[in-house]
């Protein structure tokens, strides 16, 4: 088989599991956790490595932000046989209960963004694969983490003039957390087949800043890194667990 165009990755990798930052740089903190290490390198915001984690070979590729490189990450990924991926990433909470370094692994999405709207009409909805949720919450309470489950709302803008009317009206739901890739992962694995879940670190608190926090997040603040390391293991956890299935 020849090489993605994109992500620039062919038979190669030789796993159907993938986990799936936003971030190239988290990639190679997933990477840590790896024994039998084998680096893919860089393409556009596509950084690979492939290890094993407790005996079970997994990809780690960055998706970068936003959606359209997210659902071309999930469609390349799916024509080389990966069939189980799991997004972690950042997110901003819509609940006072929902807090810094809190994981949210998410149910479903809201679909409020435009690349799942380019695939499919906005009724289809974005839902997790239920044998990946069942793992995450039995590998979460396992862990002793600090969580939730439940909807996110996924969009497309972080400076919009808009985004205060919006976080005000999507808080109001029952929606825990926004990001900006679940209902594309969520929406494009389900069209072709495959099974995908979402895990979000909380990065920005209840009504605060979010591109201020994230700002923090890069800057190493302690519970969003302490987040991010609860949801890379709780990630690779659950994908060491499918091949018991």
């Amino acid at each position: 088989m020849s090489r993605m165009p994109h992500i620039q990755l062919g038979s190669e990798i030789n796993t159907s599991l993938a986990i799936l930052p936003g971030d190239p740089a988290r990639v190679e903190r997933i990477a840590s956790h790896f024994n039998d290490i084998t680096d893919f390198g860089m393409s556009r915001e596509y950084r690979s490595i492939c290890g094993t984690y407790k005996g079970t070979r997994i990809l780690a590729i960055s998706t970068g932000m936003g959606g359209p490189s997210s659902a071309i990450a999930v469609e390349e990924l799916g024509r080389l046989g990966v069939r189980w991926m799991i997004r972690i990433g950042s997110s901003g909470s819509l609940k006072e209960n929902v807090h810094t370094g809190d994981l949210v692994i998410a149910t479903g999405a809201i679909r409020d963004d435009g690349t799942s709207r380019g695939y499919i009409e906005p009724e289809y909805p974005a839902i997790a694969d239920f044998t990946l949720l069942r793992i995450l919450d039995e590998k979460a309470r396992e862990l002793g983490f600090s969580y939730h489950m439940g909807i996110c709302r996924s969009h497309d803008t972080m400076y919009s003039d808009r985004n205060p009317a919006l976080y005000r009206k999507w808080s109001a739901t029952p929606a825990l957390a926004s990001d900006m890739e679940t209902a594309t992962v969520l929406t494009v694995a389900s069209l072709r087949g495959l099974h995908a879940a979402s895990v979000l670190n909380t990065v920005s608190p209840f009504q605060g800043d979010v591109p201020s926090s994230v700002g923090k997040y890069a800057d190493h603040e302690r519970l969003s890194m302490e987040g991010e390391k609860n949801e890379i293991i709780l990630a690779l956890e659950a994908l060491a667990g499918i091949k018991e299935l």
